[in-house]
């Protein structure tokens, strides 16, 4: 696998667009597989030519600053990093020469890949899926979005290894090529910062099938809306499998408690799992679909969803004080997460929501909140501090600063209940991510 790719890169003039995480990835690959051909790293950060494994490169050319963008046409390979947008710019003459570690790894092992998105769900299913593989072969790894540049795990891997790769819109936008599985959990408004507008950033999701062959398979979860109504407006290829906890003409899907492939029961909702909410039991239900794809056994299957755990930041509890029980559910970065988020626990007395205005709307969430049992509604700029003034209903707080949100949270929360932060908006405005706005919060909670 690694050779095929490095036969791939040779002989080129070869761009390394963006140097994040992702982009120091596809340089040391090139590094320990290439040699020392030359190189060019383009990234709008100039703090980059400070790293000391670029300083003693004698082979490469750094570009940074405003105009990084600039004159991409010069190169016959450009490897972009997903975090780097190109709405803004015409791409009419390098559309050809775009790549990614995406693009490079799935044209040599798309048969052995099941690719996972969505708006959201997709690092938790993702990981559930390699957790019931993994339990019945060992021979599976976990990459991609959610955390794991693919590259950086080759050298791990044979010709007999699975992959579960997680992909983001970013990742996939660009892709010419698509797993032999794929799915997509569910389509809202999001990342427009990045797409442009809603359509395309649709658009980047529904390239997980668009390449795909007759013989390979793509999985949706049809109730849905969204992702419905644009699923029954195309055709592809490859073979569909529907996922709909309410509709029995699905593939999978749920009567009463017990949840059905086809006619026959894998699974009943009222079995132990850690893995709370409505939301949850439907990625479990896809992960159910996968262990029925590649035969795997229900019951060491059954026996995986029972013991995994939430994974970080993810409606995960961070501690008690005072009689009441403070979660933390950071990645909720849209109206919708936060939404289910309040819906599984329950119990939510107070909730503190707000971040940074990605220019989604709000209107589903603030007419949930209007009429929601949950008693205090602490707004953190700046959507929090938009949502709040169109409310109309008593115990609604202003504050400044997440510090104060959870003093505020620590005074108002009735004993034997839940004080959730839930913000409905990404944190990029005060935090460096949602991990860091978590283990902040969980902070002051136990501070």
């Amino acid at each position: 696998m690694i050779n095929e790719i490095a036969s791939k890169l040779l002989n080129k003039k070869i761009l390394i667009l963006g140097f994040g995480k992702e982009g120091q990835s596809t340089y040391e690959f090139i590094r320990k597989n290439i040699g020392s051909i030359p190189l060019t790293i383009k990234d709008q950060n100039e703090s980059i030519k400070n790293l000391e494994v670029l300083k003693k490169d004698k082979d490469i050319s750094i570009i940074t600053g405003d105009s990084y963008l600039k004159n991409l046409e010069e190169y016959d390979c450009i490897i972009k990093s997903p975090g780097i947008s190109l709405k803004d710019i015409d791409i009419s003459k390098i559309k050809d020469k775009l790549t990614s570690q995406l693009e490079l790894f799935l044209e040599v092992a798309k048969d052995r890949t099941i690719g996972v998105t969505g708006t959201k769900g997709k690092s938790t299913t993702a990981s559930l899926i390699y957790a019931i593989i993994h339990a019945q072969n060992s021979n599976v790894k976990l990459a991609g979005n959610i955390g794991t540049p693919i590259l950086s795990i080759l050298e791990e891997c044979d010709e007999k290894t699975l992959f579960v790769i997680e992909m983001s819109s970013h990742q996939l936008e660009f892709i010419k090529t698509s797993p032999h599985i794929g799915i997509i959990l569910n389509l809202f408004e999001d990342h427009l910062d990045h797409a442009g507008n809603v359509e395309h950033y649709h658009e980047c999701k529904l390239q997980m099938f668009q390449n795909q062959r007759k013989e390979d398979f793509m999985i949706y979860c049809s109730d849905n809306d969204n992702l419905n109504k644009i699923m029954k407006s195309r055709t592809f290829l490859s073979k569909p499998l529907r996922i709909n906890k309410e509709s029995i003409n699905a593939d999978v899907y749920q009567k009463e408690q017990e949840i059905y492939f086809g006619h026959k029961v894998i699974y009943n909702a009222k079995e132990p799992r850690k893995l709370i909410g409505e939301h949850n039991l439907e990625n479990i239900m896809v992960a159910l679909l996968i262990g029925e794809i590649l035969g795997l056994s229900n019951e060491t299957t059954k026996n995986v969803i029972a013991k995994f755990e939430p994974l970080d930041y993810r409606l995960q509890k961070v501690g008690r004080r005072n009689d009441v029980d403070f979660y933390m559910d950071t990645l909720a970065t849209i109206p919708e997460a936060t939404i289910e988020s309040i819906k599984s626990l329950k119990k939510v007395n107070t909730l503190i929501f707000g971040g940074m205005d990605r220019g989604i709307s709000y209107e589903k969430l603030i007419q949930f909140l209007q009429n929601s049992e949950v008693e205090n509604l602490i707004c953190m700029p700046v959507t929090g501090h938009t949502i709040g003034k169109k409310l109309n209903r008593s115990n609604v707080y202003f504050v400044e600063s997440l510090e104060e949100a959870v003093e505020i949270a620590k005074k108002i929360t009735k004993k034997e209940t839940i004080c959730l932060l839930s913000p409905a908006a990404p944190s990029y405005d005060k935090f460096k991510n949602y991990q860091e706005k978590g283990d902040k919060f969980k902070e002051y909670v136990l501070k």
